[in-house]
This record gives structure tokens, sequence and C-alpha cells, in this order.
């Protein structure tokens, strides 16, 4: 095994390889941590009920993820990493402006990702929190190094081993007392079920900025629906198992949630090692995708400006300085967990979904996919420096979305008169694509219409 040589330029046809079916275990191993099980627990600290919480995790869950697969159709055709592409909606100077919010998504999942894989390492071994969090940030760092093969071959094995284990916890957890009337579709808080189909989206949109990543490799002629079908299918069936598993154990465990991991374990009895094992694995295995995702990332927000080959050693720098920088985050960030994540979650929501909106609605409805990668990396090509009608649009809608929040550190006017139904998801996804769509398909009407006539034939 070799340190991958490609970062974000296009990845010729004689170095494609791979099937769509690899994509599965791709996205379900993404999902199978206690990341996403404490994801469900939300709904329950929002005081919804087991019934509620299910549907609520369904729904959500099988809306974003049909964004998200979208996004990874993207990897084949262009043969390039997922935010790179932006630049065709943004330009390539504008394109750092969603680069830079996506790399607090990275840092934010690393950060919680780490802090559980720390307290439950912790469970285990007596060593110090600080300690496991640096260990698990080298150990992240070296498979990240290695690259693309690597995370898919580890994420295989890892989708087979919890497969077998979730399996078995599942059996276990579902033999708990639970209260009947959580089960019973009553007593329904509109407000907190809108937030928890908002949770659920949220966590299937935060793949979208390096979903393509993992499918750029697939031959050119991989067909978009396995493309999107395997993809759409690993994340939906893996998060919406660790969810709703995360939701029966809040209400069947008092205090699951002050330590997630030992509590889990506890549940194998004499087997405990195996599920504390899962668990760690679970969230270094997540934990890489973030690295690499923030990595591909920094090196899209510089190339314009210093060009550079990514050599081993430019990687190695690179991912470094990345992991130093999440680490040392995770260290000051430690304690009150829970409440950072959820602000989190929200937090990121509210700048991501607009961007998915943008991408999208260029890529499918305006573009149909076709684009000059060669422009995409050149800083005077046809995609422009800015483009303004995208920035615009991209902080319209954010602004517009100000008043449909709820969240811990603000609540919106709308929001209020809607007794508390946070729905700048919603916003955010439809309202970019109108401010985008409309004056962006005369722009391109008036560029073809202006070109040579065997220019157009080339475009």
């Amino acid at each position: 095994m070799k340190v991958e040589e490609r970062s974000i330029e296009y990845i010729p046809a004689n170095e494609r390889h791979g099937k769509a079916k690899d994509l599965f275990p791709i996205w379900f191993g993404a999902n199978m941590n206690i990341t996403t099980l404490v994801s469900g627990s939300l709904p329950i600290m929002l005081g919804l009920n087991l019934f509620w919480s299910v549907i609520a995790i369904v729904i959500g869950s099988l809306i974003g993820a049909i964004f998200m697969a979208s996004h990874s159709v993207q990897g084949p055709k262009l043969g390039i990493p997922q935010m790179i592409q932006s630049r065709a909606q943004f330009g390539v100077i504008g394109a750092i402006i969603p680069l830079f919010l996506v790399m607090f998504i990275y840092l934010g999942f690393f950060a919680s990702n780490t802090l559980l894989a720390a307290q439950t390492i912790g469970n285990i071994l007596p060593i110090n929190q600080t300690w496991n969090i640096i260990v698990i940030g080298a150990i992240c760092f070296v498979v990240a190094l290695y690259g693309y093969d690597l995370i898919h071959k580890v994420q295989k094995w890892f989708s087979a081993a919890s497969l077998v284990l979730f399996l078995i916890m599942t059996y276990i957890v579902f033999q708990l007392p639970v209260p009947a009337e959580q089960w019973l579709p009553n007593n329904i808080d509109v407000s907190g079920f809108f937030l928890a189909v908002s949770i659920a989206v949220t966590w299937q949109l935060s793949y979208a900025p390096y979903v393509a990543d993992y499918s750029r490799y697939l031959p050119v002629d991989t067909p978009p629906a396995k493309t999107f079908w395997y993809s759409y299918s690993g994340t939906v069936i893996g998060a919406v198992w660790m969810m709703v598993l995360g939701a029966v154990l809040t209400i069947a465990i008092p205090n699951f949630l002050d330590n997630t991991g030992s509590n889990l374990a506890a549940l194998f009895g004499n087997f405990a090692i195996l599920m504390f094992v899962l668990i760690v694995f679970g969230q270094l295995a997540i934990n890489v995708f973030n690295l690499y995702g923030a990595f591909m990332s920094s090196i899209t927000t510089l190339e314009p400006f210093f060009k550079f080959r990514v050599t081993p050693k430019v990687r190695m720098g690179f991912l470094l300085c990345i992991t130093f920088l999440a680490t040392t985050l995770c260290i000051v960030g430690q304690g009150n967990f829970l409440e950072f994540f959820m602000n989190f979650i929200f937090f990121m929501s509210y700048f991501l979904i607009p961007w998915t909106s943008i991408n999208l609605v260029d890529y499918y409805i305006l573009r149909r996919g076709e684009y000059s990668v060669k422009d995409i990396f050149d800083l005077n090509g046809k995609y422009g420096k800015v483009n303004w009608i995208a920035s615009f649009a991209f902080v319209a809608s954010i602004l517009a979305e100000i008043p449909f929040i709820n969240a811990s550190f603000y609540v919106g006017p709308v929001a209020k008169a809607l007794n508390g139904a946070d729905l700048a998801w919603a916003v955010g996804l439809f309202l970019p694509a109108a401010l985008y769509y409309f004056p962006m398909k005369r722009k391109i009407t008036a560029e073809v219409i202006t070109l040579p006539v065997e220019k157009v034939g080339e475009r």
C-alpha cells in the first residue's frame, strides 16, 4: 500500500477503478458509530416520544440522503473532489467562501467524534483523556495520509464487523423495558418534530461536501443510477438504524448519554470489549473522512494563489497541520459535549444547505453535468474568479434563514410564530435554488449566443 499520489486534480481514465457497489460499505460504515447514535437521542431530548422520534428520523434521513447521493453521482462524471467542483458555481476565488465554512464542519465533526472515542477508551484503559485524543488524532492522520484506497478497504472491513455486532446489539436493545406509551402516536410536539426532522436532514447533508471524494476514482461510464442508489441506501440504512437505537437507548437506560460508550458496552456483558473496540474503530473511521476532506479543501483554497505539486511530503505537511489544529480544538473543547454537538449541527446547516442547493441546481438543471474540468483549475478560465450570482444567492439565503431559526443560541420571529418549528432548512434549500437558477440561466444563455458557431459546438 502506497501513499495516494492524487489530491484535487482530475483522475485520468487509466487510474479509474472500482464499482458503484463499493459505495455502499463506505456510507453504511460512515454511519455505524456512536456519533450517529447520539444524534438519535436528540429528538428524545427535544421532548418527542419514540414513535414521533422514529418518524422524524426516517423522514429526515430519506429527504437529506437525496441530496447527499446526488452529490455522489458527480464523482465518476467529473473525476475531481466535491468542493473544488464548487468553482464552477462560485468562481475559482469565490469558492473559498463555502470552502472556509466547510472546514468548520470537518473540524467540528472531528472534535465530536474524537471526544466520544476518547471517553470510550478511558473506560477500558487508565489513560488521561487528553492523551487519548492525541493518539486518536495520530491514527487518523496515518490512514488519511495513505488516502482513497486504504479508506475504502478499512470501511469494507468495518462495515462487515459492525453489521454483525450491531445486529446482536439491536436484539438486546429491543429486549430492554420501554414504557408502552412511548410507541403511541399521541402528544406530538410539532416544533420538536420539525426540529428532529431538521437534525436528520442535516446529518445527511453534512456528508455533501465530501461525498464525491469517494466516488471520483470510479470509471466514468459508471451508471449514475447505481452510484446514487448505493450511496443513498448505504447512508439511509446506516443512519436510521443507529439513530433509532440511540432514541430507544435514551429512553431505556437512565442517564444513557452520561457515558455512551460504557453503557453500550455493558449490554454485551462479558463480551463488552468487542463493543469497546468497535466503538473506537468506528470513530476513527469517520474521523479519517474529516481529515481527508479537510486536506483537500485546504489544498483547493490555496491552489489558485500558490501553484504547487502535492507530493507525498507536501501531503504529509498539510495533514500534520490539519491534524494538529483539529486535535488542539478537541483538547480545548472537552466537556459539555451534548450542548456543543446539538448547536454545531444546527449552526452548520444554515450555511451548508444553501451551498448544496446551488451546487445541485447548477449540475443537474443548468449545465446537466457538462463542465470544463480544465477551466475549474484556471484562474482566468470561463468560470471566472468570482461568480457574484452564486455569492449573492448564498449570502442572501443565509440571511433569509435567520427568522426561521430555532436553536439554543437564537430563536427567530417566524420560528416563534410557528410555536418553535425550525423551517430554516427548507428556506435554505428552495430560496437559493430560485435566486441562482433564473439569473444564471440568463447568463449562460447570453454566453452561448455570443460565442462563434464552432465554439458553441465545442461546449
